[in-house]
């Protein structure tokens, strides 16, 4: 079993880019001689080198769990996957093609033309999937307004939705024969095929978010905790725990009872969460009486109640860990699909905990990967800029390339 937050080292891909320019060396040499341009060669150092980044990339994403699986990283990694084998199976198939000299693709231009057009090819099958899954969010979101009310955060899911439907209608609408002048029509092919490959790429990223987001939740950490921290949320009017917080107790308390039962390792509940404005007293101290309640002495438990939000949780309650014990070893209960954010919370106060999800109602889950993609954009904005770049230069080379301009 994959064993989160074991490595020290973060992953590097420094061996992507010594791969990139190897490829970009071979394929120089291969059409060094315009009369015998060796297709079949070409083609097979592209799968090769797209076979390679992809496993290079697979290997990242598991190594970058086992570093620190509550990252961007996690979420950029998995999802450039995605896009890299969307891309691979693109050149495959090509490459059999070629090899079976069907003279459809008898030149370096015609392997181009196909490639370039590839992205468009997969946003056109995969649209019935984006159209149930931007309606499956739409209603899910609509739900989540129902109950959460009309905070700004709680409207993320219908936009992309909306975002995601309007890419497919302007790429029917778009995708035509073009007329007019070669420059014309070389501008329009190069606007729709850049348009879906950026739109693959982004649709990858948000897959990547909602599979990091579930695998973070449905994780059971070992039974080695020193402490395990619950995060506390809104109480309801007569000072008890609500369902969602109840739910974290739970799932905390069942985590602690079966530490205790497995390996006679006594961990240490911290309730964490301070008291709001409309609250009769802090989360921490609801969140004790329950504790008590359900048999847990009162030496198992450290209470934490000055904090305001999940920040504050991870920072406050880390410092009283650290006062105890600076080694130990933490876990943190909450809502299933707030464990990636709350790790990402944790690991900004330099604390390496990890995460364990309770049950909550379906309406949460797609809005809450929605969150991690916007995120993602938002936090990643260098590394976003320098591949959303790359690929804009990729297919202007390739296109003035198609039309032999270059």
């Amino acid at each position: 079993m994959l064993k989160f937050d074991t490595r020290d080292k973060k992953p590097k891909l420094w061996n992507i880019a010594i791969l990139s320019a190897v490829m970009i060396a071979c394929v120089l040499f291969l059409q060094r001689d315009p009369q015998h341009v060796q297709i079949k060669a070409i083609c097979i150092v592209f799968v090769v080198y797209l076979l390679l980044c992809l496993i290079f990339l697979v290997i990242a994403y598991f190594r970058q769990l086992q570093y620190n699986p509550y990252s961007y990283n996690a979420i950029y990694y998995l999802g450039f996957s995605l896009f890299l084998l969307s891309v691979l199976i693109t050149h495959v198939t090509l490459l059999i093609r070629v090899v079976s000299n069907s003279g459809e693709y008898d030149s370096v231009f015609s392997i181009i033309s196909a490639l370039v057009s590839s992205a468009q090819t997969y946003m056109l099958m995969s649209a019935p999937l984006v159209l149930f899954f931007s309606v499956a969010l739409f209603v899910s979101n609509i739900s989540l307004l129902r109950h959460e009310g009309r905070r700004l955060v709680n409207y993320l899911g219908i936009i992309l939705a909306v975002l995601l439907v309007a890419g497919e209608v302007f790429l029917f609408a778009a995708d035509y024969y073009a007329s007019g002048s070669m420059m014309e029509v070389m501008f329009h092919d190069l606007a729709v095929n850049l348009f879906a490959a950026l739109y693959l790429y982004f649709e990858c990223m948000v897959i990547g978010a909602a599979f990091s987001d579930l695998i973070m939740a449905k994780h059971e950490p070992e039974k080695n905790k020193d402490y395990i921290l619950i995060l506390g949320c809104s109480l309801r009017k007569d000072g008890t725990p609500t369902p969602l917080l109840a739910g974290r107790i739970e799932r905390a308390l069942g985590f602690y009872r079966k530490q205790i039962e497995q390996t006679g390792k006594v961990p240490i509940l911290v309730p964490s969460g301070g008291q709001g404005s409309d609250e009769m007293h802090s989360e921490s101290d609801a969140m004790t009486e329950y504790l008590l309640a359900k048999g847990v002495p009162a030496e198992h438990i450290l209470k934490e109640d000055q904090s305001r939000n999940t920040y504050e949780n991870m920072l406050f309650s880390k410092n009283l860990i650290e006062e105890r014990n600076p080694e130990a070893k933490i876990a943190f209960s909450t809502t299933n699909y707030h464990v990636f954010r709350s790790g990402l919370m944790a690991r900004r106060v330099k604390m390496r905990a990890i995460g364990m999800g309770a049950k909550t109602k379906w309406y949460f889950w797609p809005n809450a990967a929605v969150r991690e993609f916007v995120g993602l954009l938002t936090q990643h904005r260098l590394k976003q800029i320098l591949v959303l770049g790359g690929m804009i230069v990729i297919y202007v080379v390739l296109t003035l390339w198609q039309y032999e301009i270059i």
